[in-house]
């Protein structure tokens, strides 16, 4: 019996220390892909981070200029830009090896439900963060620059600052699209039943304003750039939710409308 259990508790030790090999693997995988990318990027280091300024650039009045105001800002911050850049394009090799990683351990019907949730993920981060490049940036900029020109105040920003503004925007957007998403889980995995997220729509919707109030700039209109798309995606949840009821909830729903007719079929 002892020998058994001590046959068990190695197959079990070597069985976890076979998984933490094949994370390591996984994991210097994904981050030699980054490295890869920046690697082939950072050349160009001060051209992406001109393009990732342009937004604020455009606003500033004619002779503007952003600051530097750390000794080695001028050299960091487009670094950080890069790395930002080299770590959304291999993302999707970053994704796949998690995927590679957890595949084997999920139920067929799991992985079917998984890949395309990695690909909307993915898809609607991106898409978050280019409505704030796009169009959040350049509404707030010229808004809050047009408070400037009677004060006789000069818009100046250091590039350090803007990044930590430009990254704190780019995170709530892409994480805002990612409503979606979440929806569809938890119908789909039955944690939440659809008419109980339509039913607290009313609470969504003003959590929404309270969010967009903490993340964004101190402006109504950067609130509402925010909180508007987080309400109409919840509503795109919904309606996209209806194809992922479980099968079990679909019954469950047509027995309590047609209760006759499962006491006639008994």
């Amino acid at each position: 019996m002892t020998q058994n259990h001590s046959t068990e508790d190695s197959g079990l030790q070597e069985s976890f220390i076979s998984h933490l090999y094949e994370l390591r693997d996984r994991v210097i995988k994904a981050g030699l892909a980054i490295i890869i990318v920046f690697v082939s990027l950072v050349y160009w280091a001060p051209d992406i981070f001109h393009i990732f300024a342009q937004p604020l650039l455009e606003a500033l009045p004619a002779g503007g200029k952003m600051i530097v105001t750390d000794v080695t800002g001028s050299f960091f911050v487009p670094m950080k830009v890069t790395m930002l850049v080299a770590f959304l394009i291999a993302l999707p090799v970053v994704m796949y090896q998690l995927w590679a990683f957890i595949a084997p351990g999920l139920y067929l019907h799991e992985r079917k439900l998984i890949l395309p949730l990695v690909v909307s993920s993915y898809s609607l981060f991106i898409f978050g963060m280019a409505f704030a490049y796009f169009l959040v940036f350049p509404t707030v900029f010229k808004f809050m620059a047009s408070y400037n020109a009677p004060l006789g105040a000069e818009m100046s920003t250091d590039i350090d600052n803007y990044l930590s503004f430009a990254m704190t925007t780019f995170l709530a957007f892409g994480i805002t699209f990612e409503v979606p998403v979440v929806v569809v889980v938890l119908v789909r995995m039955g944690l939440v039943p659809l008419a109980k997220l339509k039913e607290i729509r009313p609470y969504v919707i003003v959590g929404a304003f309270v969010i967009s109030a903490i993340v964004t700039p101190p402006d109504v209109l950067s609130q509402l750039l925010l909180a508007v798309p987080m309400t109409l995606l919840y509503e795109l949840g919904l309606l996209i939710a209806r194809f992922y009821i479980p099968k079990s909830s679909t019954d469950d729903a047509d027995e309590a409308k047609n209760p006759d007719s499962q006491a006639t079929s008994n």
